[in-house]
């Protein structure tokens, strides 16, 4: 019986069982995944190494920023009108492409500022147009019965890469260099081409609008009409932008909790093993079948952990359970514990949210329509953790660094509740009926 019980809670393999090309795909994308990340994280360091300046570090995100939200826009409208196994390869080449030149940069030390800041650039906005062609494909390779269970493999690979790919990162450049950190995303990105190169030729169905304005507005006019899918992106914005505190973890990790960086990298590991932890044991939350009611009691938890979180750090700041000395030596061991609880159940939260919005895209939308939605996914969610940055910082820097989290946390209860409340079909979404 027990057995039963938790077989019953881990994760559902069937989609691998399912479809060898899916499985394929999702293997590819996890290696490759892992390799972008090793790069990411390198790329800054790099930056940091030849620069000595934080702020040339920071300008990596901000310079890829607008090129990645206008690729995954016009990503979505290709995957909508071409072949996506073949808008798919063709971004993942230049991604390859450019991720080989940095590899032959370093090998040679010709690197420079520029040529980080052009690749870093390159490799986002085509990364953003991979995902868009790679998740408007899914759907076409399993019945719709399957979809949850997929999104929950996915949050398998979100959790690996983000958990995974910055501390293996640091380690590789610390112990063997930059040249083969870059080498062995190149190596691990080719499993993506294995994925994609596999798949059969998969065109959109449906009415087909070549990539222009008349695309961008179709899709934007099927959002107006489709009030559960547009409530689900406006419910990550949320989420997004008010519980988000991962720019206070330096500070906090240097005044507030002690431990100095080694703090503000298990605060940031802590929402992605939550993630990974609610995937592995997603098997009861991918056969729940009422995704709107899920995602509104997902975001809620969400705001939840993330107040917790911000009473956590009350209590460190009036020296609860607090050593002699507080600083990036000597950490308050009990409150970071806490900390990193709170944080790993808000990863958890966010990852089941991520699940039923990821499943409602798929499922509710008509497939000629599914490629310029997850371009505008691309969207939210890059725009939202950067408002959130741009929230949280504010808000510390005016008030204290326990504030942000606090406050935010409560402002995604409400407005979420309200949100729902608005729209009473949200609640009623069923998985079995998909209404976008």
């Amino acid at each position: 019986m027990t057995a039963r019980l938790g077989r019953h809670h881990l994760i559902d393999l069937t989609p691998l069982r399912t479809s060898a090309a899916f499985a394929r795909l999702w293997v590819g994308t996890t290696l490759a995944g892992l390799g972008g990340q090793l790069t990411i994280v390198a790329i800054m360091l790099h930056m940091y190494d030849l620069t000595a300046s934080t702020l040339a570090v920071s300008m990596i995100a901000v310079a890829g920023l607008v090129p990645m939200v206008f690729a995954g826009l016009y990503g979505g409208m290709l995957a909508d009108a071409f072949d996506r196994r073949r808008v798919g390869l063709i971004a993942a080449t230049v991604t390859f492409t450019s991720t080989a030149v940095l590899m032959v940069l370093t090998w040679t030390h010709l690197e420079t500022v520029a040529a980080l800041y052009a690749i870093a650039v390159v490799n986002s906005a085509a990364n953003s147009v991979v995902m868009a062609a790679r998740q408007s494909i899914v759907p076409r390779l399993l019945p719709r019965e399957l979809l949850p269970a997929a999104s929950a493999l996915a949050g398998i690979t979100s959790g690996i890469m983000v958990s995974v790919g910055p501390a293996a990162a640091g380690l590789l450049v610390a112990f063997t260099g930059y040249g083969w950190t870059y080498t062995i995303d190149v190596v691990l990105m080719s499993a993506l081409f294995l994925g994609l190169w596999t798949l059969p030729h998969i065109r959109p169905q449906g009415e087909i609008v070549r990539p222009g304005w008349r695309s961008l507005v179709d899709g934007w006019r099927f959002l107006r009409r489709a009030p559960n899918i547009r409530l689900q992106f406006l419910l990550d914005i949320v989420a997004m932008t008010f519980g988000q505190p991962l720019t206070l973890f330096p500070a906090i990790g240097a005044v507030l909790l002690g431990g100095g960086a080694v703090t503000a990298g298990l605060l940031t590991a802590a929402f992605a093993v939550g993630a990974l932890l609610s995937s592995l044991f997603s098997g009861a939350v991918a056969r729940y079948r009422y995704h709107g009611l899920g995602i509104e009691r997902a975001v809620i938890a969400f705001g939840v952990m993330i107040s917790v979180f911000g009473v956590v750090l009350v209590l460190a700041a009036l020296g609860v359970a607090a050593p002699a000395t507080v600083d990036a030596a000597s950490a308050n061991v009990v409150m970071l514990v806490a900390a990193i609880a709170a944080l790993a159940g808000a990863g958890a939260a966010d990852n089941i949210s991520a699940i039923y919005r990821n499943t409602m895209m798929q499922a509710a939308a008509p497939d000629a329509m599914r490629g310029r939605l997850q371009g505008v996914f691309t969207v939210v969610v890059t725009g939202g953790p950067r408002m959130g940055a741009l929230y949280a910082g504010t808000i510390a820097t005016a008030t204290t660094l326990w504030f942000p989290p606090l406050l935010g946390g409560f402002i995604i209860i409400v407005l979420a509740t309200v949100l729902v409340r608005l729209t009473p079909q949200f609640r009623r979404y069923d998985a079995e009926n998909p209404v976008p």
